[in-house]
């Protein structure tokens, strides 16, 4: 097993993009509803104005949460780097020159893109064309 990449190209020509299956959405709840939606949430981030958590869009609607902007999730699967310096401006970029707007979201091993539903598959091809620019050098 490799360690994380860290440098801008090796991280942008190995980025790997992937859609996930299935819609996201982007929600503020209280501490009540914090309590049943974070077990099912993929992320979450406590701001002033509450937690904030990614929730599949399924779960949202179960919990009677607000629907919107619908987003889908594309997994960069190269190891990245927390301290590499390069890839969310080059994919923010990549995906601003198309006028298509992005959530990034940085875990351990992987970033994660988020972008409204209906633009996913333009957004992946925007971001598997950027890889092969870089990666072809």
């Amino acid at each position: 097993m490799t360690g994380p990449v860290a440098s801008a190209a090796g991280m942008i020509g190995g980025m790997d993009p992937c859609l996930v299956p299935g819609g996201h959405v982007f929600c503020t709840v209280d501490d009540a509803m914090a309590v049943q939606a974070l077990p099912v949430a993929l992320a979450s981030f406590r701001e002033a104005e509450g937690m904030s958590l990614i929730l599949p869009v399924a779960r949202a609607e179960a919990l009677g949460l607000p629907i919107r902007d619908p987003m889908r999730c594309i997994t960069l699967r190269v190891n990245s780097a927390l301290s590499g310096v390069g890839l969310t401006a080059a994919v923010a970029g990549a995906l601003a020159a198309r006028g298509i707007a992005c959530n990034m979201v940085a875990a351990t091993c992987h970033d994660h893109v988020f972008v409204p539903a209906g633009r996913a598959e333009e957004a992946l091809a925007s971001l598997q064309a950027l890889q092969a620019s870089v990666a072809a050098g």
